[in-house]
C-alpha cells in the first residue's frame, strides 16, 4: 500500500471515528445529522467510482438514488413485501435499469455524456412528478424500516439508526477500496487517464464502462432505499438534477477519485448546511464562497488540502503523494468541475 493510500485511509478512519464521537453527544437532531450524512456519503462514493476512476461524470445519478427509494416504497408499501426483500428487489432492479441506462450513455462521451445523462435523470423525475399511484408531486409516506429487533436493534429509534448507517458506509467504503485495488479497479484508473491507448491495447472499454456505471447505479439505490427508510416519506426532489449537482459538490469538495473525500465532502457540506442555516439567513452565500475557495485551490478538495498540509510537515514527505500523481488527481477534478 502506498503512503499516498495509509494517508487516505487514515483520513476517512478519522472522519468515521469522529462521526462516532459526535453520535455519542449528539442528540435527536444530531442523529438525523448523522443519518443524513451517512447516506449521502454512500451515494458520493457511488458517484466517485464512475466520476472519479472511470472518468464519467454524470448529472443524473440521482435519479438513480430516487428510482430505487421509488421501488423500495410500491415494493413494501403497495405490494406489501417485507422490508428486507424490498430493499434487495428494489436495490436489483434499478442495478439493472442502471445496466441499460449505461449501455446507453456510454456511447458518448464528455459534454454529451452529462448532457443524456442530465435529460435521462429529468426523464425519471418526471415520470414519478405525474405518477399518481405513488403520489405524484405529493410525495408518498408511510414507510417503513427494517426490522433488526431480533438481533436487538430497534431501527425505529434514532440514535440505532444512525450508528447502523454509518456501519454500513463504513462497509461500502472498505468493499468500494478492494474494488478499486482489483484489477477491475486498475482498468478504470486507465480508462479515466487515456480511453484511447485502453481501447488501443484491446480492452472492452464500453463493457467496462457500462459495468462501472451499473455497480454505481446499484450502490446509489441502495442508498435509495435507506433514505426512504430515514425520512419515511420520498417526493420526486429525490430524482432532480439539483441533487445530482449537490452530491457531485461533495465529491468535489472532499476529493473526486480519492473515495475518502466523498465521505468527508457529505460531512462537510451536510454539517455547514445545517451550521450555518441556524447563523445567518444568508447561509446559502457563505456555503457557496467556501466551495469556490476550497475548489478554486486547484488541491483536489479537502483531500488535496490535507496531502498538502502533510507534505509541508516535517518528515511528512515519507507519505506523501507524488507531485505528478496528484497534478494529474487536480486536472481531473478540473475536468469533472467544467
Amino acid at each position: 500500500m502506498t503512503g499516498r493510500a495509509t494517508f487516505r485511509h487514515l483520513f476517512a478512519a478519522a472522519t468515521f471515528i469522529a462521526l462516532g464521537v459526535y453520535w455519542t453527544q449528539a442528540g435527536y437532531f444530531g442523529h438525523e445529522i448523522l443519518a443524513e450524512i451517512a447516506v449521502f456519503a454512500i451515494l458520493a462514493m457511488s458517484l466517485d467510482l464512475i466520476a472519479g476512476y472511470a472518468g464519467l461524470v454524470s448529472l443524473g445519478h440521482a435519479a438513480l438514488f430516487g428510482t430505487g427509494a421509488y421501488l423500495f416504497a410500491f415494493f413494501s408499501v403497495v405490494l406489501g413485501w417485507p422490508v428486507g426483500l424490498s430493499m434487495v428487489a428494489a436495490t436489483a432492479a434499478t442495478g439493472m435499469i442502471a445496466l441499460v441506462v449505461g449501455s446507453v450513455v456510454t456511447r458518448v462521451h464528455g459534454i454529451f455524456f452529462i448532457m443524456i445523462t442530465l435529460a435521462i435523470g429529468e426523464m425519471g423525475h418526471e415520470f414519478f412528478f405525474k405518477n399518481r399511484t405513488l403520489g405524484g408531486d405529493d410525495g408518498f409516506a408511510g414507510i417503513e424500516r427494517l426490522d433488526l429487533t431480533w438481533i436487538g436493534l430497534d431501527l425505529n429509534t434514532p440514535a440505532t439508526f444512525s450508528m447502523t448507517l454509518i456501519v454500513v458506509a463504513l462497509v461500502i467504503y472498505l468493499a468500494l477500496n478492494r474494488l478499486i485495488a482489483s484489477p477491475f479497479g486498475a482498468v478504470l484508473h486507465g480508462l479515466h487517464d487515456n480511453t484511447t491507448r485502453m481501447r488501443a491495447l484491446g480492452l472492452p472499454v464500453r463493457r467496462y464502462q457500462t459495468s462501472a456505471f451499473a455497480l454505481s447505479g446499484t450502490i446509489a439505490a441502495f442508498a435509495g432505499t435507506l433514505t426512504a427508510q430515514h425520512t419515511m416519506f420520498i417526493s420526486p426532489k429525490l430524482l432532480h438534477w439539483t441533487l445530482s449537482g449537490e452530491v457531485l459538490v461533495m465529491v468535489i469538495l472532499g476529493g473526486l477519485g480519492t473515495l475518502a473525500g466523498p465521505v468527508v465532502g457529505a460531512a462537510t457540506l451536510v454539517f455547514l448546511r445545517h451550521e450555518l442555516s441556524d447563523m445567518t439567513q444568508y447561509w446559502g452565500f457563505w456555503l457557496g464562497l467556501f466551495l469556490v475557495l476550497i475548489v478554486m485551490g486547484g488541491r483536489n478538495g479537502i483531500i488535496g488540502w490535507a496531502e498538502w498540509a502533510w507534505r509541508k510537515l516535517p518528515g511528512g514527505n515519507r507519505g506523501a503523494p507524488a507531485d505528478e500523481n496528484t497534478q494529474g488527481e487536480e486536472k481531473g477534478a478540473a475536468d469533472a468541475a467544467r
